[in-house]
Protein backbone atom coordinates (compact mmCIF):
# COMPACT_ATOMS: atom_id res chain seq x y z
CA UNK A 1 0.00 0.00 0.00
CA UNK A 2 1.63 3.17 -0.91
CA UNK A 3 1.48 6.08 1.61
CA UNK A 4 -1.16 8.42 0.02
CA UNK A 5 -3.51 5.23 -0.03
CA UNK A 6 -2.75 4.42 3.65
CA UNK A 7 -3.36 8.13 4.41
CA UNK A 8 -6.83 7.63 2.93
CA UNK A 9 -7.38 4.75 4.60
CA UNK A 10 -6.49 6.55 7.80
CA UNK A 11 -8.63 9.35 6.91
CA UNK A 12 -11.59 6.46 7.02
CA UNK A 13 -10.67 5.43 10.35
CA UNK A 14 -10.74 8.79 11.64
CA UNK A 15 -13.92 9.23 10.50
CA UNK A 16 -15.28 6.44 12.21
CA UNK A 17 -14.55 8.46 15.62
CA UNK A 18 -17.35 10.16 16.18
CA UNK A 19 -14.84 12.76 19.17
CA UNK A 20 -13.09 14.91 16.75
CA UNK A 21 -9.45 13.61 15.72
CA UNK A 22 -6.51 13.82 13.22
CA UNK A 23 -3.58 11.77 12.66
CA UNK A 24 -0.17 13.40 13.51
CA UNK A 25 3.66 12.09 12.08
CA UNK A 26 6.50 12.09 14.15
CA UNK A 27 7.46 15.29 13.91
CA UNK A 28 3.60 17.02 15.08
CA UNK A 29 2.63 17.58 11.47
CA UNK A 30 -1.51 17.37 11.17
CA UNK A 31 -1.59 14.99 7.87
CA UNK A 32 -4.78 14.00 8.12
CA UNK A 33 -8.20 14.98 10.19
CA UNK A 34 -11.66 13.70 9.89
CA UNK A 35 -15.12 15.59 9.12
CA UNK A 36 -15.79 16.18 13.10
CA UNK A 37 -12.28 17.86 14.00
CA UNK A 38 -13.31 20.51 10.37
CA UNK A 39 -16.27 21.09 11.41
CA UNK A 40 -15.24 22.00 15.19
CA UNK A 41 -12.05 22.87 14.81
CA UNK A 42 -11.96 24.36 11.22
CA UNK A 43 -9.57 21.89 9.85
CA UNK A 44 -6.52 22.30 7.78
CA UNK A 45 -7.73 24.94 5.46
CA UNK A 46 -6.45 23.93 2.18
CA UNK A 47 -3.15 23.09 3.45
CA UNK A 48 -1.44 19.75 3.20
CA UNK A 49 -0.74 19.24 6.91
CA UNK A 50 0.20 21.80 9.72
CA UNK A 51 1.83 21.22 13.22
CA UNK A 52 -0.40 20.32 15.77
CA UNK A 53 0.87 23.06 18.14
CA UNK A 54 0.75 25.82 16.03
CA UNK A 55 -2.91 24.91 14.88
CA UNK A 56 -3.91 24.23 18.86
CA UNK A 57 -2.28 27.16 20.51
CA UNK A 58 -0.28 29.56 17.90
CA UNK A 59 2.77 28.42 19.34
CA UNK A 60 6.18 28.47 16.86
CA UNK A 61 7.56 25.02 19.04
CA UNK A 62 5.99 22.06 20.56
CA UNK A 63 3.68 22.04 24.18
CA UNK A 64 6.27 20.68 26.34
CA UNK A 65 8.76 23.30 25.17
CA UNK A 66 6.04 26.16 26.37
CA UNK A 67 5.73 24.54 29.78
CA UNK A 68 2.50 22.46 28.84
CA UNK A 69 2.47 18.67 29.22
CA UNK A 70 2.51 17.14 25.61
CA UNK A 71 0.41 13.47 25.03
CA UNK A 72 2.62 13.10 21.83
CA UNK A 73 5.61 13.03 23.92
CA UNK A 74 4.17 10.78 26.49
CA UNK A 75 2.95 8.05 24.33
CA UNK A 76 6.02 7.86 21.80
CA UNK A 77 7.91 7.19 25.39
CA UNK A 78 5.90 4.61 26.56
CA UNK A 79 4.43 3.46 23.91
CA UNK A 80 1.39 3.38 24.89
CA UNK A 81 -1.97 6.20 24.84
CA UNK A 82 -1.39 9.17 26.86
CA UNK A 83 -3.99 12.17 27.85
CA UNK A 84 -4.23 15.56 29.27
CA UNK A 85 -6.41 18.42 29.39
CA UNK A 86 -5.10 21.40 27.10
CA UNK A 87 -6.49 25.10 26.49
CA UNK A 88 -6.77 24.86 22.63
CA UNK A 89 -7.43 27.89 20.23
CA UNK A 90 -11.24 27.43 18.14
CA UNK A 91 -13.20 29.73 16.22
CA UNK A 92 -15.43 30.43 19.37
CA UNK A 93 -12.50 31.14 21.51
CA UNK A 94 -10.37 29.72 23.57
CA UNK A 95 -11.89 26.07 24.62
CA UNK A 96 -10.78 23.24 27.44
CA UNK A 97 -9.79 20.06 25.49
CA UNK A 98 -9.52 17.03 27.07
CA UNK A 99 -6.94 15.26 24.46
CA UNK A 100 -6.31 11.49 23.86
CA UNK A 101 -2.98 10.29 21.98
CA UNK A 102 -2.47 6.87 20.68
CA UNK A 103 0.36 5.31 19.09
CA UNK A 104 0.37 3.48 15.31
CA UNK A 105 2.53 2.36 13.19
CA UNK A 106 2.52 2.01 9.08
CA UNK A 107 3.22 -0.64 6.92
CA UNK A 108 6.78 0.76 6.69
CA UNK A 109 7.21 0.71 10.48
CA UNK A 110 7.09 4.38 10.98
CA UNK A 111 5.00 5.52 14.15
CA UNK A 112 1.81 7.99 14.27
CA UNK A 113 -0.47 9.30 16.31
CA UNK A 114 -4.10 9.03 16.44
CA UNK A 115 -5.21 12.50 19.16
CA UNK A 116 -9.01 12.10 20.23
CA UNK A 117 -10.85 15.38 21.36
CA UNK A 118 -13.22 16.14 23.83
CA UNK A 119 -14.11 19.67 24.51
CA UNK A 120 -15.40 19.76 28.07
CA UNK A 121 -17.93 22.11 28.09
CA UNK A 122 -18.59 22.29 32.03
CA UNK A 123 -15.81 24.95 32.45
CA UNK A 124 -14.99 27.93 30.28
CA UNK A 125 -11.72 29.51 29.19
CA UNK A 126 -13.72 32.49 28.58
CA UNK A 127 -15.70 35.20 30.28
CA UNK A 128 -19.19 33.03 30.48
CA UNK A 129 -21.75 33.37 33.55
CA UNK A 130 -22.49 30.20 35.60
CA UNK A 131 -19.14 28.54 34.91
CA UNK A 132 -16.03 27.55 36.73
CA UNK A 133 -13.71 29.61 34.63
CA UNK A 134 -9.89 30.17 34.01
CA UNK A 135 -6.55 29.32 32.54
CA UNK A 136 -4.03 28.27 34.91
CA UNK A 137 -1.84 25.63 35.45
CA UNK A 138 -3.97 24.91 39.12
CA UNK A 139 -7.29 25.35 37.56
CA UNK A 140 -6.88 22.96 34.67
CA UNK A 141 -5.34 20.48 36.99
CA UNK A 142 -8.62 21.21 39.13
CA UNK A 143 -10.42 20.76 36.22
CA UNK A 144 -8.43 17.26 34.86
CA UNK A 145 -9.71 15.97 38.00
CA UNK A 146 -13.32 16.90 37.98
CA UNK A 147 -13.44 15.42 34.49
CA UNK A 148 -11.82 12.00 35.59
CA UNK A 149 -13.98 11.48 38.74
CA UNK A 150 -17.46 12.94 36.69
CA UNK A 151 -17.38 9.98 33.99
CA UNK A 152 -17.29 7.63 37.53
CA UNK A 153 -20.28 6.96 40.59
CA UNK A 154 -17.53 7.54 43.07
CA UNK A 155 -18.01 9.86 46.09
CA UNK A 156 -16.66 12.67 45.91
CA UNK A 157 -15.24 15.36 48.59
CA UNK A 158 -14.45 18.84 47.46
CA UNK A 159 -12.00 20.80 49.82
CA UNK A 160 -10.96 24.56 49.81
CA UNK A 161 -11.17 27.85 51.65
CA UNK A 162 -14.82 30.06 51.26
CA UNK A 163 -15.71 31.59 47.62
CA UNK A 164 -13.28 29.12 46.03
CA UNK A 165 -16.36 27.73 44.07
CA UNK A 166 -16.85 24.32 45.25
CA UNK A 167 -20.91 24.29 44.50
CA UNK A 168 -19.93 25.33 40.87
CA UNK A 169 -17.00 22.62 41.04
CA UNK A 170 -19.87 20.46 42.33
CA UNK A 171 -22.05 21.29 39.34
CA UNK A 172 -19.41 20.42 37.12
CA UNK A 173 -19.26 16.79 38.30
CA UNK A 174 -22.49 16.25 37.93
CA UNK A 175 -22.84 17.82 34.31
CA UNK A 176 -19.75 15.41 33.24
CA UNK A 177 -21.53 12.14 34.52
CA UNK A 178 -23.97 9.74 33.32
CA UNK A 179 -26.70 11.17 35.60
CA UNK A 180 -26.72 14.47 34.96
CA UNK A 181 -30.53 14.70 33.11
CA UNK A 182 -31.37 13.60 36.32
CA UNK A 183 -31.78 16.25 38.99
CA UNK A 184 -28.77 18.24 41.33
CA UNK A 185 -30.15 18.69 45.03
CA UNK A 186 -27.99 20.79 47.04
CA UNK A 187 -28.18 20.39 50.74
CA UNK A 188 -26.71 23.79 53.17
CA UNK A 189 -25.71 21.41 56.09
CA UNK A 190 -24.75 24.41 58.17
CA UNK A 191 -28.35 25.80 58.25
CA UNK A 192 -29.93 22.55 59.56
CA UNK A 193 -31.26 22.35 63.12
CA UNK A 194 -31.56 19.04 64.80
CA UNK A 195 -35.31 19.36 64.58
CA UNK A 196 -35.29 19.83 60.89
CA UNK A 197 -32.13 17.40 59.71
CA UNK A 198 -34.42 14.42 59.42
CA UNK A 199 -37.59 16.11 57.80
CA UNK A 200 -35.57 17.79 55.00
CA UNK A 201 -33.10 15.01 54.42
CA UNK A 202 -35.64 11.77 54.48
CA UNK A 203 -38.78 14.10 54.24
CA UNK A 204 -42.12 13.06 56.61
CA UNK A 205 -45.56 11.76 56.46
CA UNK A 206 -48.38 14.42 57.20
CA UNK A 207 -48.87 13.79 61.29
CA UNK A 208 -45.50 12.78 61.83
CA UNK A 209 -45.37 15.89 64.29
CA UNK A 210 -46.76 18.76 65.43
CA UNK A 211 -47.13 21.34 62.47
CA UNK A 212 -46.96 18.22 59.70
CA UNK A 213 -50.31 19.08 58.16
CA UNK A 214 -49.03 17.64 54.93
CA UNK A 215 -46.70 14.81 54.12
CA UNK A 216 -43.77 16.22 52.41
CA UNK A 217 -40.77 14.74 49.68
CA UNK A 218 -37.15 15.23 51.87
CA UNK A 219 -34.36 16.18 49.74
CA UNK A 220 -32.25 12.87 49.45
CA UNK A 221 -35.95 11.61 47.26
CA UNK A 222 -35.78 14.45 45.29
CA UNK A 223 -32.23 13.65 44.19
CA UNK A 224 -33.65 10.23 43.21
CA UNK A 225 -31.05 8.48 39.84
CA UNK A 226 -29.34 12.35 40.31
CA UNK A 227 -26.45 13.72 42.52
CA UNK A 228 -26.66 15.24 46.27
CA UNK A 229 -24.54 17.63 46.99
CA UNK A 230 -24.29 17.85 50.88
CA UNK A 231 -22.81 21.62 50.98
CA UNK A 232 -20.38 22.41 54.03
CA UNK A 233 -20.49 18.81 55.43
CA UNK A 234 -18.22 19.68 58.33
CA UNK A 235 -21.19 21.88 60.21
CA UNK A 236 -23.11 18.54 60.44
CA UNK A 237 -23.93 17.96 64.42
CA UNK A 238 -21.50 15.24 65.82
CA UNK A 239 -24.94 13.13 66.70
CA UNK A 240 -26.32 13.86 63.74
CA UNK A 241 -23.66 12.37 61.50
CA UNK A 242 -24.29 8.46 62.52
CA UNK A 243 -27.95 9.37 60.25
CA UNK A 244 -25.79 10.42 57.20
CA UNK A 245 -23.32 7.22 57.59
CA UNK A 246 -26.63 5.03 57.47
CA UNK A 247 -27.88 6.26 54.55
CA UNK A 248 -24.33 6.37 52.80
CA UNK A 249 -23.82 3.31 53.81
CA UNK A 250 -27.58 1.51 53.05
CA UNK A 251 -28.59 3.57 50.02
CA UNK A 252 -32.09 3.65 52.42
CA UNK A 253 -34.07 6.02 54.70
CA UNK A 254 -37.15 6.25 56.22
CA UNK A 255 -39.51 9.38 55.90
CA UNK A 256 -40.22 10.38 59.58
CA UNK A 257 -43.54 9.04 60.66
CA UNK A 258 -43.01 6.13 58.36
CA UNK A 259 -41.56 2.80 59.38
CA UNK A 260 -41.13 1.43 55.45
CA UNK A 261 -37.58 1.99 54.41
CA UNK A 262 -37.05 3.83 50.75
CA UNK A 263 -34.53 2.97 48.30
CA UNK A 264 -32.19 6.01 47.31
CA UNK A 265 -30.51 6.52 44.38
CA UNK A 266 -27.79 9.44 44.29
CA UNK A 267 -24.14 9.84 43.42
CA UNK A 268 -22.99 11.81 46.66
CA UNK A 269 -20.27 14.81 46.17
CA UNK A 270 -19.70 16.46 49.61
CA UNK A 271 -18.55 19.74 50.54
CA UNK A 272 -16.39 21.49 53.03
CA UNK A 273 -13.78 24.50 53.92
CA UNK A 274 -13.11 22.65 57.68
CA UNK A 275 -10.06 20.24 57.81
CA UNK A 276 -11.97 17.34 58.47
CA UNK A 277 -9.02 14.73 59.20
CA UNK A 278 -8.22 17.55 62.21
CA UNK A 279 -11.90 17.40 63.15
CA UNK A 280 -11.50 13.44 63.38
CA UNK A 281 -8.61 13.66 65.39
CA UNK A 282 -10.17 15.77 67.90
CA UNK A 283 -13.48 13.50 67.99
CA UNK A 284 -15.74 16.62 66.37
CA UNK A 285 -16.49 14.20 63.22
CA UNK A 286 -16.77 10.72 62.93
CA UNK A 287 -13.76 8.52 61.45
CA UNK A 288 -16.11 6.25 59.21
CA UNK A 289 -18.15 8.90 58.04
CA UNK A 290 -15.34 11.15 56.94
CA UNK A 291 -13.78 7.69 54.97
CA UNK A 292 -17.41 7.11 53.19
CA UNK A 293 -17.52 11.08 51.95
CA UNK A 294 -13.62 10.97 50.77
CA UNK A 295 -12.99 8.49 48.71
CA UNK A 296 -11.85 11.44 46.06
CA UNK A 297 -10.98 14.14 47.48
CA UNK A 298 -10.16 17.33 45.41
CA UNK A 299 -8.30 20.56 46.45
CA UNK A 300 -10.06 23.56 44.85
CA UNK A 301 -7.55 26.35 44.63
CA UNK A 302 -7.48 29.70 46.70
CA UNK A 303 -7.49 32.52 43.91
CA UNK A 304 -3.98 33.66 45.29
CA UNK A 305 -2.74 30.25 44.19
CA UNK A 306 -4.11 30.87 40.44
CA UNK A 307 -3.94 34.78 40.31
CA UNK A 308 -2.96 33.80 36.46
CA UNK A 309 -6.89 33.79 36.20
CA UNK A 310 -7.57 37.51 37.61
CA UNK A 311 -7.73 39.25 34.58
CA UNK A 312 -10.28 36.86 32.99
CA UNK A 313 -12.26 36.24 36.42
CA UNK A 314 -12.38 40.18 36.33
CA UNK A 315 -13.94 40.15 32.63
CA UNK A 316 -16.55 37.65 33.34
CA UNK A 317 -18.04 39.30 36.98
CA UNK A 318 -17.90 42.68 35.57
CA UNK A 319 -20.17 40.90 32.37
CA UNK A 320 -22.47 39.02 34.91
CA UNK A 321 -22.80 42.51 36.91
CA UNK A 322 -24.08 44.51 33.92
CA UNK A 323 -24.07 42.91 30.45
CA UNK A 324 -25.25 46.20 28.42
CA UNK A 325 -22.26 48.37 29.80
CA UNK A 326 -18.27 48.01 28.38
CA UNK A 327 -17.35 47.95 31.81
CA UNK A 328 -13.33 47.32 31.77
CA UNK A 329 -10.40 48.07 34.44
CA UNK A 330 -7.49 49.92 33.87
CA UNK A 331 -3.67 48.40 34.15
CA UNK A 332 -3.47 50.15 37.24
CA UNK A 333 -6.48 48.79 38.76
CA UNK A 334 -5.96 45.40 37.59
CA UNK A 335 -2.43 45.39 39.41
CA UNK A 336 -3.88 46.94 42.35
CA UNK A 337 -6.47 43.97 42.41
CA UNK A 338 -3.79 41.68 41.93
CA UNK A 339 -1.96 42.61 45.23
CA UNK A 340 -4.93 41.67 47.29
CA UNK A 341 -4.81 38.61 49.48
CA UNK A 342 -8.34 37.43 48.54
CA UNK A 343 -9.13 35.63 51.70
CA UNK A 344 -12.17 35.52 50.80
CA UNK A 345 -11.32 34.06 47.34
CA UNK A 346 -13.56 34.24 44.10
CA UNK A 347 -16.56 35.36 46.13
CA UNK A 348 -14.88 38.39 47.36
CA UNK A 349 -13.41 39.64 44.28
CA UNK A 350 -16.96 39.78 43.21
CA UNK A 351 -18.00 41.92 46.04
CA UNK A 352 -14.88 44.57 45.40
CA UNK A 353 -15.68 44.53 41.63
CA UNK A 354 -19.84 45.21 42.50
CA UNK A 355 -18.60 47.92 44.87
CA UNK A 356 -16.47 49.66 41.90
CA UNK A 357 -19.19 49.35 39.36
CA UNK A 358 -21.22 51.91 41.81
CA UNK A 359 -18.37 54.16 42.74
CA UNK A 360 -17.23 54.11 39.08
CA UNK A 361 -17.68 57.89 36.87
CA UNK A 362 -17.92 56.15 33.62
CA UNK A 363 -17.24 52.34 31.97
CA UNK A 364 -13.40 52.59 32.21
CA UNK A 365 -12.79 51.35 36.34
CA UNK A 366 -9.70 53.55 37.37
CA UNK A 367 -7.21 52.41 40.51
CA UNK A 368 -8.98 54.95 42.41
CA UNK A 369 -12.32 53.57 41.95
CA UNK A 370 -10.66 50.27 43.14
CA UNK A 371 -8.90 51.68 45.98
CA UNK A 372 -11.95 53.23 47.12
CA UNK A 373 -14.13 49.77 47.03
CA UNK A 374 -11.04 48.16 48.90
CA UNK A 375 -11.88 50.70 51.46
CA UNK A 376 -15.19 50.07 51.95
CA UNK A 377 -14.14 47.18 53.18
CA UNK A 378 -11.14 48.12 55.50
CA UNK A 379 -12.97 50.85 57.08
CA UNK A 380 -15.06 47.89 59.01
CA UNK A 381 -12.18 45.79 60.10
CA UNK A 382 -8.94 48.18 59.64
CA UNK A 383 -10.80 50.58 62.44
CA UNK A 384 -11.76 47.72 64.44
CA UNK A 385 -8.47 46.54 64.84
CA UNK A 386 -7.47 50.42 65.80
CA UNK A 387 -10.23 49.96 68.64
CA UNK A 388 -9.69 46.76 70.18
CA UNK A 389 -8.50 48.89 73.01
CA UNK A 390 -11.62 50.71 73.73
CA UNK A 391 -12.06 48.96 76.57
CA UNK A 392 -8.56 49.12 77.97
CA UNK A 393 -8.63 52.78 77.78
CA UNK A 394 -11.61 52.89 80.15
CA UNK A 395 -10.54 51.02 82.77
CA UNK A 396 -7.79 53.28 82.90
CA UNK A 397 -10.47 55.69 83.95
CA UNK A 398 -10.14 58.04 80.57
CA UNK A 399 -13.41 60.06 80.11
CA UNK A 400 -15.68 59.76 76.89
CA UNK A 401 -14.20 62.77 75.44
CA UNK A 402 -10.42 61.39 75.81
CA UNK A 403 -11.41 57.94 74.59
CA UNK A 404 -13.36 59.57 71.39
CA UNK A 405 -10.37 61.84 70.82
CA UNK A 406 -8.09 58.43 70.65
CA UNK A 407 -10.35 57.01 68.48
CA UNK A 408 -9.90 59.94 66.05
CA UNK A 409 -6.42 59.63 65.84
CA UNK A 410 -6.66 56.17 65.20
CA UNK A 411 -9.23 56.90 62.32
CA UNK A 412 -6.38 59.45 60.67
CA UNK A 413 -3.82 56.69 61.13
CA UNK A 414 -6.07 54.99 58.86
CA UNK A 415 -7.36 57.87 56.10
CA UNK A 416 -5.75 60.26 55.78
CA UNK A 417 -8.97 62.27 54.21
CA UNK A 418 -10.74 63.54 56.73
CA UNK A 419 -13.88 63.36 55.07
CA UNK A 420 -13.77 59.51 55.26
CA UNK A 421 -12.88 59.85 58.77
CA UNK A 422 -16.32 62.13 59.28
CA UNK A 423 -18.38 59.82 57.43
CA UNK A 424 -17.14 56.45 59.46
CA UNK A 425 -17.10 58.30 62.54
CA UNK A 426 -20.97 59.65 61.73
CA UNK A 427 -20.66 63.43 61.82
CA UNK A 428 -19.79 66.17 59.58
CA UNK A 429 -16.83 67.29 58.92
CA UNK A 430 -17.45 70.66 60.73
CA UNK A 431 -17.95 68.89 63.72
CA UNK A 432 -14.67 66.72 63.16
CA UNK A 433 -13.01 69.83 62.90
CA UNK A 434 -14.19 70.96 65.90
CA UNK A 435 -13.32 67.56 67.81
CA UNK A 436 -9.76 67.63 66.67
CA UNK A 437 -9.91 71.40 67.42
CA UNK A 438 -10.26 70.07 71.19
Amino acid sequence: MTKASWLRTMRNVLDSYHSPAVLIDADYNVVATNANYDFRFGGLDGRGSAKCYFLSHGYQRPCDLEGETCPMQEARENGHRASVLHIHNTPQGKEHVGIETIPITDEEEQTYFIELMTPIREVSAEPIANKMIGRSQAFNELVDLLQRVGKTDTNVLLMGPSGAGKELAAQAVHATSPRSEKPFVTVECSGLTDSLFESELFGHTKGAFTGAIHSRTGLVQSAQGGTLFLDEVGDVPLHLQVKLLRLIETKTFRPVGDSKAVAANFRLVCATHKDLQLMVERGEFREDLFHRISTFPIRLPSLSERREDLPLLVTSILLRIDDKAPLRLTDEALQLLAQQPFKGNVRELKNILERAVVLRHDDLIDVDVIQRSLNLMLGSTSVSQKTEGLTQLAAQGLSIEQIEQRYLDALLQVYPDKSRVAEIAGCSLRTLYRKLEQ
